[in-house]
């Protein structure tokens, strides 16, 4: 078992996930500007830029998670980005979340930096279990991730407060045994 020190760059068939920067913010910006995937992570508020800026200039040195930036390599332009993080080092667990911009949507590039990562995590860092939560309004998404090796675990029930409406969040998980498995 690793910590997150080194940023690795993962290369699949669509996408290249590399280190996020500060340099990729003004991309990440416009995704997460966008009111469909606002409201698809349950993002209430904004940040600001000088904050975000900070943010994303800092990742580089993060030993307790892994922040990558998910570049379509048709395009060669940041359209996301794919992290592992809330790890716990003594339970060899952490969690994933992904954002995709409206550019890398529907072409299953999600799908790959979701395997990616999620490999990586498993193989080279050594976790066991990663989770994610998925709002019941992105059965997109809980496709996506299932295609990946994730199983629904439960129900947070009423977990997000959306324009008046509760939305449950999805539980769901993936193991390092379920990952090999797959694989074989």
């Amino acid at each position: 078992m690793t910590d997150f020190s080194d940023k690795p760059t993962l290369t699949g068939e669509l996408v290249v996930l590399r280190q996020v920067t500060e340099d990729d913010y003004p991309a990440l910006a416009v995704a997460m500007d966008d009111p469909d995937v606002r409201r698809l992570t349950g993002s209430h508020g904004e940040i600001g830029e000088e904050k975000a800026r900070e943010w994303y200039r800092t990742r580089q040195d993060q030993t307790d998670r892994l922040d990558l930036a998910i570049v379509d390599k048709a395009s060669g332009e940041v359209v996301g980005e794919a992290v592992l993080n809330e790890w716990d080092p003594d339970n060899q667990s952490c969690n994933f979340r992904i954002l995709i911009g409206p550019k890398g949507q529907g072409r299953g590039l999600g799908t790959e930096a979701t395997k990616l990562i999620v490999g990586y995590g498993i193989e080279e860092i050594g976790l066991h279990r990663i989770s994610l939560g998925v709002y019941a309004f992105n059965p997109r998404a809980q496709r996506a991730y299932e295609k990946a090796g994730f199983v629904v675990e439960g129900v947070f029930r009423d977990a997000l407060l959306w324009d008046g409406e509760w939305v449950d969040e999805v539980m769901m998980s993936v193991l390092a045994t379920d990952w090999i498995q797959s694989k074989a």
